[in-house]
């Protein structure tokens, strides 16, 4: 496995080695010990598998109480992950970072505590599965707007139309509403 912190130096890309012969392919995506080489400790509690179609924006999630890592992979499809750091003493606060993830590349994103995640649908269909640090906790989820023009994320919308949301996400904070993180 090769670690790579991104812009954010928080946020990890995790390119996987992959072995191929004739009848296919495998790949480690977890083991504990070269995840605390990288300096990723926490341990992972809940697992989640999302499908979307193209053109769905889900997101920006976090939880302001009991936050959540995410170490995220594409099973099908591709999607635009991006995470924008609330924690407000972090030199990055308020910045974002974005990747396009598919099963091609065979690799994951590791987004810290501390972050608003989400992802937009490239492909016709896609689905991620993601590991978390802590389990969901819906009272203390938060929506960031995945449009608000302080942080001004680029978004690569197909043929420049709006995200298919869902009531929750449309009617996101904005990140002068938002809670932050200490």
């Amino acid at each position: 496995m090769k670690f790579i912190p991104l812009e954010i130096p928080d946020v990890i890309l995790i390119e996987m080695d992959v072995f191929t012969d004739d009848r296919g392919f495998f790949i480690e995506t977890y083991q504990e010990r070269k995840f605390a080489e990288a300096g990723i400790t926490l341990p992972f509690v809940q697992d989640n598998h999302s499908g979307s179609h193209q053109g769905v924006l889900r997101g920006m999630h976090y939880q302001i109480q009991h936050t959540q890592g995410k170490l995220v992979g594409v099973v099908t499809g591709k999607v635009y992950e991006v995470a924008v750091d609330l924690r407000r003493n972090s030199s990055t606060f308020k910045q974002w970072v974005g990747v396009s993830l598919s099963p091609l590349e065979k690799s994951q994103l590791w987004i810290p505590p501390g972050f608003a995640h989400g992802f937009y649908v490239l492909s016709k269909w896609a689905e991620i599965k993601y590991k978390t640090t802590d389990i969901y906790y819906p009272e203390w989820e938060r929506t960031l707007i995945w449009n608000d023009p302080e942080i001004g994320i680029t978004w690569p919308l197909i043929n420049d139309q709006p995200p298919l949301l869902s009531e929750k996400d449309a009617q996101g904070m904005s990140m002068a509403e938002s809670e932050v993180f200490e």
